[in-house]
């Protein structure tokens, strides 16, 4: 055996052995310095503006929290001791300050050791409702702004495990929330069970064709605890601490006043329950009440839900999307299918828009018909609304503007597009709140509207204002971004002041708001000073490239050179590629590029950009499209265009002469897993590969994965073609799986990872399997995102850094 032969076997021998089991690793200094920075925090400004609120978390959970009691139930994960989420996202800090202040104020009298959530703003936004996770509960508290004073008003008796747990009354003076009721019984704890019978699920000959949910009831014993959990008395809260009792125990789901505030919509969950689908899909009942709690009118009951027809685009029949009015003091609007709810159905229209007007008698007006499948309404007056719809199968959005007061007027299509298609991107309306403190159409005085824009084109991100004349629809660009080396978002806007509300960064400067005038063309005012966490990384080159695929395809990716790279050595180096594949109906939207190299270079949890303190090149976000156009469907050719766009990826690094392209891993995280595997099994490209949480087996997802909507036995050489289980007997690369033993993702059981791990084992690939304990979809623990950090960095060091290991037979 020659000497390099000898070295890479001892290596593999300590990196395999030396580890066995059990305890958690830390990755090497470079990157800890990177994973131990301080997370900025998010800003939440008042619509006056006088407000502006700092929220601080930590960036990571510890593996203890993540250890706290939970119950996995009807799509719901609960800490059953404190009532909240299991993996509710925890702020500790708030802090306070009015724009353009460099100094924040710390808000007085929050609890020790803070554990906030569920923030809710009063109507008049001088006061901050929110929830403290106590060892023993949650507690409602309150924080008046002014004075940046904090208040607790309840013990810890609240129940947010059905999350709406807290909503302002119109006065600002009190709020609705959901409290534990006092007849609940005790959980079961089925471990302690002696089984009464057997779980029995049955089917009357309907097809009910479900994707693979996680965390469904799975016995009479989990049907029982999520009862107990979801129940709840409706509980009035003022701001002096007083309460009083507002309604009875029951499974209440969504709450929402009247813009007016004088009536209440309640959906609760009924019976039965379901072993098939999550509790939103569950029966519900939608009933409307006075704010004094008394009885208006029962409006919806929906049976359960396990049968709807096949598709994305499918929806149940009857009422369905109810929602207040903005524009109305209290006025209903709901919406049906015109085609049964079923796709396959051709039709002229798919979805009739109604409204229904306090007290809420008799059938509804109709307001509008939407081609596709209904999406939303921006309300503005009497006279103007905006309608959204979209169509999955071609892709297809179309924006409607129409006469709320006049159903006989024929809507205005004022756009048609491919909602793919970035560059053709109109931009999003912008909306002010009305006399009821709702969301609405921001008009002028000449009822102008105006648009945002992320500005994609072919030169580049150019983000824009537009002003639409809505009697002529015809716009006029107010503003158009052209920062040099600056990357800007444009937040909001307030034509009343001309006030632009903007975020600027750069790859090295992070983002920080500004206001910025349009009409007075007055020089921006900075409005917070957050600074680069990030140090050691702020020098990195990075650049955009684009790049040819085979058939003539353009591509795009973020390329990052390793810290202190010498661009005139220009020495190869190892390459890390990270991916996520994206479906596409046509090859314009396909090639299109939306990144940015001035985005602020911010390496997250799952980032590979952590490399390139390790002297790797990374090219992060390649893009990936998987196209079908016409009557073909993406997946018909995945295999082939993913090879081929990876094939496109390193040619293009190559030919810039950075990389050694016999040293070049590929990784990816769930979809982005399911495509390492595929890439590996299939090509030669590759040194060794990297995949997170991903799913390897798609006959384990019969009824549609992804973008597929076809079911397994309507495409079995689809589903057999593309699972990598099935073709693990080609795996010749050195492949590191890792996945969270927790999983609550639809397809993704942690039992992929732990068959397709037996399948490589069993044919001799090398290969190994790192499943993180408490772990779900995302990593949470900082425990374990430290370790995953030094299973990849061992894993890239032993098979891109290492001498050279003589190739397997069949590999270049």
């Amino acid at each position: 055996m020659s000497l390099r032969c000898l070295f890479i076997a001892f290596f593999i021998s300590i990196y395999s052995h030396a580890q066995p089991a059990t305890e958690y690793q830390s990755p090497p200094e470079e990157i800890l310095k990177l994973v131990n920075a301080p997370l900025a925090p998010s800003v939440w400004m008042t619509d006056s503006g006088e407000h502006m609120l700092l929220l601080y978390r930590s960036a990571y959970k510890t593996i203890a929290e993540l250890s706290e009691p939970e119950l996995r139930l009807a799509g719901l994960r609960i800490n059953p001791e404190t009532n909240i989420g299991s993996r509710t996202t925890y702020y500790n800090d708030i802090r306070i300050k009015r724009p353009g202040e460099k100094d924040s104020r710390p808000i007085s009298g929050l609890p020790q050791q803070p554990r906030l959530a569920n923030f809710s703003m009063s109507p008049d936004q001088s006061k901050l409702a929110l929830t403290h996770t106590s060892p023993e509960g949650v507690e409602l508290w309150v924080v008046d702004l002014p004075s940046a004073a904090a208040r607790k008003l309840s013990g810890p008796g609240l129940n947010a495990n059905l999350r709406d747990v807290i909503n302002w009354f119109k006065d600002g003076k009190s709020v609705l929330v959901k409290m534990l009721p006092s007849d609940r019984k005790p959980l079961i704890n089925r471990d302690d069970q002696i089984p009464a019978g057997p779980t029995i699920s049955t089917n009357d000959g309907k097809k009910a064709q479900n994707r693979t949910y996680q965390d469904l009831l799975k016995n009479p014993d989990d049907s029982y605890n999520f009862e107990q959990l979801a129940r709840s008395e409706l509980v009035q809260v003022f701001t002096n601490g007083e309460s009083k009792a507002w309604k009875e125990a029951d499974m209440y789901r969504n709450i929402s006043f009247s813009p007016d505030g004088k009536y209440l919509m309640v959906v609760t969950v009924e019976k039965p329950f379901s072993y098939l689908v999550p509790y939103y899909r569950f029966p519900s009942k939608t009933t409307i009440y006075d704010s004094r709690g008394q009885l208006v009118k029962t409006i919806l009951e929906v049976p359960l839900i396990e049968d709807l027809p096949k598709g994305f685009m499918a929806e149940r029949t009857g009422m369905r999307d109810l929602s207040w009015r903005n524009d109305k003091a209290a006025t209903l609007t709901y919406v049906e299918a015109l085609d049964g709810g079923d796709p396959a159905n051709e039709v002229a229209f798919r979805d009739q828009v109604y409204e229904l007007e306090a007290p809420f008698d008799g059938p509804g007006t109709p307001l509008i018909k939407t081609q596709n499948r209904f999406m939303r309404i921006i309300w503005g007056d009497d006279q103007k609304a905006i309608a959204m719809d979209r169509w999955w199968n071609n892709r297809n959005t179309k924006t409607y503007l129409f006469n709320p007061s006049d159903s006989g007027k024929e809507p205005v299509i004022i756009s048609d597009r491919n909602y793919q298609d970035r560059y053709s991107d109109p931009g999003y309306f912008v909306t002010e709140r009305n006399e009821y403190n709702m969301p609405v159409l921001a008009l002028d005085k000449k009822g102008n509207a105006f648009l945002l824009g992320d500005g994609y084109t072919e030169s580049g991100q150019f983000p824009f204002v537009d002003r639409m004349d809505l009697s002529k629809l015809e716009k006029t660009r107010l503003y158009v971004s052209r920062l040099e080396n600056k990357m800007e978002n444009l937040i909001d806007y307030k034509p009343e002041k001309d006030q632009l509300l903007v975020q600027i960064e750069s790859a090295s400067e992070y983002p920080n708001y500004y206001y910025k005038s349009l009409v007075r063309r007055k020089g921006p005012q900075q409005l917070t000073f957050f600074e680069n966490p990030f140090k050691s990384i702020q020098e990195v080159h990075k650049e955009v490239i684009t790049y040819m695929r085979e058939d003539g395809l353009e591509l795009s990716a973020t390329l990052y050179l390793p810290v202190g790279y010498d661009m005139e050595a220009r020495e190869k180096k190892p390459m890390i590629l990270w991916a996520y594949p994206r479906e596409y109906k046509d090859k314009n939207s396909a090639s299109q590029n939306t990144q940015n190299p001035n985005e602020f270079t911010y390496p997250y949890w799952g980032s590979p950009v952590y490399w390139v303190s390790r002297g790797y090149v990374v090219l992060d976000d390649a893009a990936f499209p998987i196209i079908g156009e016409g009557d073909e469907q993406p997946n018909d050719s995945f295999r082939k265009q993913l090879v081929a766009n990876a094939k496109a990826a390193i040619d293009a690094v190559d030919a810039l002469g950075y990389i050694d392209r016999e040293k070049v891993a590929v990784g990816g995280h769930s979809y982005g897993a399911f495509m390492v595997a595929n890439l590996l099994s299939h090509s030669d490209l590759f040194a060794a590969g990297i995949a997170r949480s991903g799913a390897y087996n798609r006959t384990l997802t019969p009824f549609g994965f992804q973008s597929e909507e076809r079911n397994y036995w309507e495409a079995p050489e689809v589903y057999y073609t593309m699972s990598p289980f099935m073709h693990a007997d080609k795996m010749q690369t050195p492949l590191l799986l890792i996945h969270g033993e927790a999983d609550n993702n639809s397809g993704t059981y942690p039992m992929q990872s732990e068959r397709y791990f037996n399948a490589l084992k069993g044919l001799g690939a090398t290969v190994r399997l790192v499943m993180l304990p408490k772990e779900s979809h995302g990593y949470r623990a900082k425990e374990s995102i430290l370790h995953m950090l030094w299973e990849q960095d061992r894993w890239l060091e032993t098979y891109l850094k290492s001498p050279e290991p003589e190739a397997p037979s069949g590999k270049k």
